[in-house]
């Protein structure tokens, strides 16, 4: 039998490797393309949309790749949108979302503030992919975001864990992987279901009052499995599965965050309920 190291290392660079599979090619060189004119700290909200947007990156991902198409949808449509790096690991450029999430979530409520002040606005909205769905909540729930938050719109968020399609559940046969994935990681290993920083976000309840949730989901996820998990539960909460706004409609955890239109409509629903329109497969060229 192969001693533990030599098998916990392949099998933690295959649960990286899974991850990063799900990033575009071109992920690795589009960060050094123009914002597209988000980010600008001197766009001031408008009355109609008194709210600056911040998004939210996944794992692996970073401010400017995540959104290269769903930052100029929201720009264009009047909202003032800003993004931000975090859970850089030293030495990983480009590819962040890897650190523990409490620290990421600390970074988010560093941005946060630093928007609202540059806006003038008493309370932001949050739009994340994925993790960046997810570890939201941990500032909501932990840092005071509530009090700075209106909405929580999430992409394809691990709310309740992920188990790779089954590939996590290997873990406990190769002793120690778990320790060295945490060790490597610690953005990822705090996504597994079961985590301990799982455990203590969903403790109590998933939502904290005050804060309005939208999860949208697309049941051809590879990723953030089983894709029921991604679902809140909550007063205040709106769970909608993408294939039910459009049964056409193919995306799965990457491309339901980088250019799906339907899905983009909806965030739009969730960013203005008072103006919100039927999310269909037409949506796709509005």
């Amino acid at each position: 039998m192969l001693p533990w190291k030599r098998v916990a290392r392949p099998l933690a660079a295959l649960l990286l490797a899974a991850a990063v599979a799900t990033v575009p090619a071109a992920t690795a060189h589009a960060s050094t393309a123009p914002s597209s004119g988000w980010n600008d700290y001197s766009c001031k909200p408008s009355a109609s949309h008194p709210r600056p947007v911040v998004l939210v990156h996944g794992t692996l991902g970073n401010s400017i790749d995540n959104w290269l198409s769903l930052a100029p949808y929201l720009k264009d449509r009047g909202y003032c949108v800003f993004s931000l790096d975090y859970g850089q690991l030293s030495g990983v450029p480009l590819f962040y979302g890897l650190g523990p999430i409490d620290k990421s979530a600390q970074q988010l409520s560093d941005f946060v503030d630093k928007v609202l002040s540059a806006t003038g606005a008493a309370k932001a909205d949050l739009v994340g992919h994925s993790q960046g769905g997810m570890m939201p909540r941990y500032y909501l729930k932990f840092l005071g975001g509530a009090a700075k938050v209106n909405a929580l719109v999430g992409l394809a968020p691990d709310n309740h864990g992920t188990d790779l399609d089954g590939l996590t559940n290997l873990l406990p046969y190769f002793p120690g992987a778990e320790d060295l994935l945490k060790a490597t990681t610690p953005g990822l290993a705090d996504q597994i279901a079961g985590s301990a920083f799982l455990t203590k976000l969903n403790a109590g309840g998933d939502t904290v009052p005050g804060v309005h949730y939208t999860v949208i989901a697309t049941k051809y996820d590879e990723v953030a499995t089983p894709w029921r998990n991604q679902y809140l539960s909550g007063s205040d909460v709106h769970n909608v599965l993408l294939q039910d706004l459009c049964p056409l409609d193919l995306s799965e955890h990457v491309a339901i965050g980088i250019f799906d239109r339907i899905a983009f409509h909806e965030v739009a629903n969730a960013l203005d309920p008072a103006h919100a329109s039927a999310t269909t497969c037409a949506s796709a060229f509005s």
